[in-house]
């Protein structure tokens, strides 16, 4: 299967946390503050967070056992939004995508393996 990608530099650096028999789905750029790419896998979610421990920047893994749910807005059309938020027993998560078709995208392969 094809990696989806917005950016190779960001491919590159989520490729060199995929462990052994993990596939590696897409890795998509974000927008604004704080998160600035995430990488989906067969495993888990990992994504670059500027903001995650205020002082350092950090690639943070979450593994979909631990993600009770995603929410996304839905103002009567269905991923007409760009946004999705991980809903954790640590916190949510919300990032922001550069279109819908990649929040659905992200949906479509977090919801397949929980």
């Amino acid at each position: 299967m094809e990696v989806k990608f917005d950016k190779s530099d960001q491919l590159k650096r989520i490729q060199a946390y995929v462990l052994d028999g993990e596939e590696l789905f897409a890795v998509y750029d974000c927008k604004g503050g704080g998160t600035g790419f995430v990488g989906i896998t067969n495993r888990r979610v990992i994504f670059y967070d500027q903001a995650f421990l205020r002082k350092k920047k950090s690639m943070v893994s979450i593994s979909y056992k631990n993600i009770i749910g995603i929410s996304t807005a839905d103002d009567g059309v269905i991923f007409k939004t760009s946004e999705i938020t991980l809903l954790t027993a640590a916190g949510n998560f919300s990032f922001e995508f550069r279109g819908a078709d990649k929040a659905h995208d992200t949906y479509k392969y977090i919801m397949a393996y929980l």
